[in-house]
């Protein structure tokens, strides 16, 4: 543990400016407030905060950030206050603690929601300073560093699953290369330990038998390098268990099957000796094609930047090639830290764009299920690039789909997508994007997103719009069915309904405003007993029993509504429009419509029954036929053109009977009436091909 006049030293070596009595102030009052407080290893606690105020050093960050790191957890595991450490240390000081610190209320949540809200927190305060997320993963190295010391496994897993999940991942998209290896390898000792013990132990066998191979064949890249002229420092080492232990189980293949488990790291004068050394190694060993990546002239996006290639070298060994400079080489270990200690007066936005996604993507979550799902979607995935037509590059994860990459663009151009071309060609939303493809997306005035897109867009910032979309159009949809029944219900009150009376009511039921109440009533989470007594109280002591309250006195329209949004349609009878329909609704359930004579309505005698109504001009359903056709070559074609012809989508074929000289199939088909399916089904009878056709 660094003692206290090592730490000050530290900074002031860097930093002859800073303000020394106020570092020692923070260090004496961090061991005060911990006092006789112990680690999981039996060490003070302070000499945690302490250890994180060091690493913060070896950055050389500024002194309020050291100071952060000594105050970190005053404030979660001490009786101190951001008020007192305002008052002790200034509001700045006061505000980057705050960041860093859980929430105390949290503690008595469930595991995923206290995560969820621990990460929504520190997310919010990391994208007002970053500073927040370089003292919290400083926090979370030393932490992992002293994690066998805690006894109880499954919470060494949990803690190496989360590092694994989210820390690591986040040092990776700021750059922090150092702080990521080394998280992950400390948490995959924890999560595999077989593999781990099994991959170190082959590596120390390969290290006793190379002979000191890495040093060789560093030695004879900086010789061949300059006999050409160039000057360079080469080093070489070994990949770590973890990353082998990645690539054999992405690749399915063994230990001995690894072939580029060696690594070497060239270090140029300038740029321009970057893309000469490479030329040179190209030319003196055979390069992998494929396996060459520009990062100086397209640098991720937490601002790396590196030339990679693998080389076949002698006796068919792969060995992988990084060539940078010397400030490239700083700038890629220690990332936006490296940025902040020197260039606080820059701004750093170019490198954590990324970070208003993630602050939108905690907008728009909903839940903590949610949250956690899509902010491990957004930083902890391998990347490709894409272009608009007008060249500028955007970078997604691989198996984005044109949809993707519009929310990439804007939230905005996302949420009105209506197609996509990709290079030059018109092509389905859910495609595949490939590295430089370059993508035109068309937007609509009308256009919305669309459920159906979950189930092929990968990145979390278009998850979490799509599904805030939906949620409030689900919400404004099941108000308006709300609007409809209140209206029925206000005409059972002995008094006349006016604003005044809802008003009061919204009062009585603690809700905001009338959408709220309107909602609840659409939801089933208010009865209609509820609703009357909320608008005149006392009116309902004349009802005998709750057999009065579902019967509706006209049917409700659900004229300009979404399947599947305000309501879903009965997967077991498929009312299309025109079918005379009843909708049943349970509490916090959206509203089932079922066909009035469908056989399951029997189990619905648990939920509120709505004499529902299509309403004018509603269309578009899907009808389930059963189609017996003859066995024979070509009749399923014509079966299916019937379908094409009568301009109706078939979403879904099953053969359901084999019974020769006939097939049956059970057919799924976009219909837009009662009309259209009745016209489908007299097409399908007057077939030479079909035997039989009825609806189901």
């Amino acid at each position: 543990m660094l003692r206290q006049y090592e730490l000050v030293e530290k900074v002031l070596d860097y930093d002859p400016d800073a303000d020394e009595a106020l570092l020692n102030r923070a260090y004496v009052y961090t061991v005060q407030k911990h006092g006789s407080q112990k680690r999981a290893s039996g060490d003070p606690y302070f000499s945690h905060p302490v250890e994180v105020a060091g690493l913060m050093t070896d950055l050389q960050l500024d002194q309020e950030t050291i100071i952060t790191a000594l105050l970190h957890d005053t404030v979660e595991d001490t009786l101190a206050t951001i008020e007192d450490i305002e008052a002790n240390f200034g509001p700045e000081v006061a505000r980057l603690v705050d960041g860093v610190t859980k929430l105390s209320k949290i503690e008595a949540m469930p595991e995923d929601e206290r995560a969820a809200e621990n990460l929504r927190k520190f997310l919010l305060a990391m994208s007002e300073d970053i500073r927040v997320l370089l003292v919290k993963l400083a926090d979370r190295l030393h932490n992992m560093r002293t994690l066998h010391f805690i006894k109880k496994p499954e919470k060494r897993q949990r803690i190496a699953r989360e590092t694994m999940d989210i820390y690591a991942p986040l040092a990776e998209r700021v750059g922090m290369y150092e702080y990521m290896r080394e998280m992950q390898l400390l948490a995959f000792e924890q999560l595999e330990p077989e593999a781990f013990t099994t991959i170190t132990k082959r590596l120390e066998e390969l290290r006793g038998q190379d002979g000191g191979q890495v040093d060789a064949i560093a030695l004879k890249i900086k010789q061949a390098l300059a006999e050409a002229g160039l000057t360079v420092e080469v080093s070489g080492r070994e990949k770590h268990p973890y990353s082998i232990w990645h690539k054999m189980a992405e690749r399915h293949v063994s230990f001995e099957q690894v072939t580029d488990i060696m690594a070497f790291r060239v270090i140029t004068e300038n740029e321009a000796d970057c893309y000469r050394a490479m030329g040179i190694l190209h030319t003196t060993w055979q390069f992998l094609p494929g396996k060459f990546k520009d990062y100086i002239s397209t640098p991720k996006n937490n601002g790396y930047r590196s030339l990679h290639t693998s080389l076949m070298y002698e006796n068919s060994m792969r060995v992988e090639v990084q060539i940078r400079t010397r400030e490239m080489h700083r700038r890629n270990e220690f990332g936006l830290a490296a940025h902040w200690a020197y260039k606080q007066s820059d701004s750093a936005d170019g490198q954590v764009g990324w970070l208003r996604d993630l602050i939108e993507i905690v907008d728009a979550s909903h839940d903590a299920e949610e949250l956690l799902e899509h902010t491990r979607m957004a930083i902890y995935q391998d990347r490709i690039f894409a272009f608009t037509p007008k060249g500028a590059l955007f970078q997604l994860p691989k198996g984005s789909s044109a949809v993707d990459f519009a929310f990439a663009v804007h939230t905005d151009l996302g949420l009105s997508c209506l197609g996509a071309k990709i290079n030059g060609r018109h092509m389905p939303l859910r495609t595949t994007l490939q590295n430089g493809d370059v993508v035109e997306v068309i937007k609509g005035a009308g256009a919305e997103p669309q459920l159906s897109w979950l189930s092929f867009v990968v990145t979390g910032k278009a998850r979490a719009a799509i599904r805030r979309n939906v949620r409030q159009k689900e919400r404004a949809e099941v108000a308006a069915i709300g609007s409809k029944l209140f209206d029925e219900i206000a005409k059972k009150v002995p008094a006349r309904i006016g604003k005044k009376a809802i008003r009061a009511a919204i009062e009585r039921l603690d809700m905001e405003g009338p959408e709220d109440l309107m909602f609840a009533v659409g939801a089933a989470k208010l009865t209609d007993r509820e609703v009357m007594e909320a608008l005149v109280p006392g009116c309902t002591a004349d009802f005998a029993d709750d057999n009065e309250w579902s019967p509706r006195d006209r049917a409700i329209s659900i004229k300009g509504m979404t399947p599947g949004v305000g309501f879903e349609l009965a997967e077991c009878c498929h009312p299309v429009p025109g079918d005379r329909i009843v909708g049943l609704r349970r509490k916090g359930e959206t509203v089932l419509v079922h066909s009035i004579d469908c056989l399951e309505l029997v189990n619905g005698v648990d939920a509120d029954w709505l004499d529902l109504s299509w309403g004018k001009r509603s269309h578009g359903a899907v009808g389930r036929f059963s189609v017996t056709i003859y066995d024979r070559p070509g009749t399923l074609a014509e079966m299916a053109g019937l379908f094409a012809q009568n301009k109706s989508n078939v979403t879904s074929l099953a053969q359901s009977q084999l019974d020769h000289p006939f097939v049956t199939y059970s057919i799924d088909a976009e219909v837009q009436d009662l009309s259209h399916l009745a016209r489908i089904l007299s097409a399908l009878r007057a077939s030479d091909a079909v035997a039989q056709a009825e609806r189901i």
